[in-house]
């Protein structure tokens, strides 16, 4: 299979784009500027792309099976700050880059498109969205150490499912635990829907390598074609 995974070199990128060589597929590794790139790696093909581009998306497009795209407006992986900070700025930018894949996907409508967003958009209970309730949001990103300021980007990511819902392209869209970081890959977790996945102790976490793993099996096998899935421990 021949996946291409934008924002490969970012914290969920990278790691889906090891998982998915380890599994034996190929990998177009897009990245902002591929000419920083120095890894060298069988499998592995790194290009440029700018994700607001659908012309050029589009050309990147033939022969390949899977588009994973892990757009943030910077590298978390390499400043996480710079990243919360640019999110923050212009929390449109998520919708605009929906909206671009899409454009791409009509002269492809075969190739599937898996967008890794965000956990706001889950409901903290039936009909009741996350990132509708400044009650809910602000209490989760206190306890994540992140600033208040950042709502605006959860609801960014919203916006970016929302577009993609009005869509009958081959899209799925993936909402990881509200709790992921790096970590062990156990291959162990549970799936869900529109509500988040919770632990014992009431917690929506994830490694970000097991996140990976959860991405490159909905890339191998569709569950969650034109619908939205998360995942937890």
């Amino acid at each position: 299979m021949h996946i291409g995974v934008i924002g490969a070199s970012g914290t969920i990128g990278s790691r889906v784009v090891t998982e998915a060589v380890e599994r034996g597929h190929h990998v177009t590794a897009f990245t902002r500027d591929a000419s920083r790139v120095r890894e060298e790696r069988a499998g592995v093909t790194w290009r440029s792309l700018d994700v607001f581009d659908a012309e050029g998306i589009a050309a990147a497009l033939p022969g390949m099976d899977v588009l994973i795209s892990g757009y943030q407006p910077g590298n978390a992986a390499a400043d996480f700050a710079a990243t919360v900070e640019r999110s923050v700025a212009d929390p449109s930018v998520f919708v605009t880059a929906a909206q671009a894949l899409l454009k791409a996907l009509e002269s492809h409508p075969r190739v599937r498109l898996i967008v890794i967003g965000g956990a706001g958009s889950l409901e903290v209970e039936p009909g009741l969205v996350h990132a509708d309730s400044d009650e809910h949001l602000y209490e989760s990103l206190d306890r994540l150490g992140l600033p208040r300021s950042y709502a605006a980007a959860v609801r960014g990511h919203r916006d970016a499912l929302n577009v993609l819902r009005m869509s009958n392209r081959l899209w799925t869209y993936f909402s990881p635990a509200e709790d992921i970081a790096p970590g062990p890959r156990t291959g162990r977790f549970r799936l869900g829907g529109d509500q988040p996945v919770l632990d014992a102790d009431g917690r929506s976490r994830i490694s970000v390598e097991d996140a990976a793993v959860a991405l490159v099996d909905e890339a191998e096998l569709p569950r969650f074609v034109q619908r939205r899935f998360t995942i937890g421990y």
